[in-house]
């Protein structure tokens, strides 16, 4: 069981957290965090310890099956608790997958997906290329060459009069 100090209790919580947090998910679980705001740690005053909220819809089962799944993540949750900074928000969100898992495996699908979402973002090797990205030269080449949105020959078939 979680102390009342560690739960998320206020609707305006939630919503910031959804609102603005970050994402990690898996089969039976998914995560979203909001780091404590940088800078407001003010010494004299004790931080606020990590507040954790649960979400179990009704697509995980009944009322009897919903709150078995939010016990056994509450039970699985509270040796996790030492991994989130002082004043962060988690909220945890089970998916219908939960209900049928072991307690083994459901504990180790929230370690991991807390784990994802706590680690700092330039830590990953990937790298993602959006909009604006460089690109090749032979690619920007290759569609100069090409006709775009062009009308093809009059041969085509595709723009045959009918």
């Amino acid at each position: 069981m979680l102390s009342p100090r560690n739960r998320m209790r206020h609707s305006a919580e939630f919503a910031s957290v959804m609102r603005s947090g970050r994402r990690s998910s898996r089969d039976a679980v998914g995560v979203v965090y909001l780091a404590p705001a940088p800078g407001t740690a003010d010494p004299a005053v004790p931080a606020d310890p990590p507040r954790v909220g649960f979400v179990v819809s009704k697509a995980v089962g009944g009322a009897v099956v919903r709150k078995r799944v939010q016990r056994r993540l509450r039970h699985a949750m509270r040796p996790l608790l030492a991994v989130l900074p002082n004043g962060s928000l988690l909220v945890v969100r089970a998916k219908p997958a939960a209900a049928s898992l072991r307690q083994e495996d459901l504990a180790a699908q929230l370690d991991s997906a807390i784990a994802a979402v706590v680690r700092p973002r330039g830590s990953s090797s990937r790298r993602r290329r959006g909009r604006g990205g460089t690109r090749p030269p032979e690619a920007d080449q290759a569609k100069s060459e090409t006709a775009g949105n062009r009308r093809p020959d009059e041969g085509g078939e595709r723009w045959a009069s009918r």
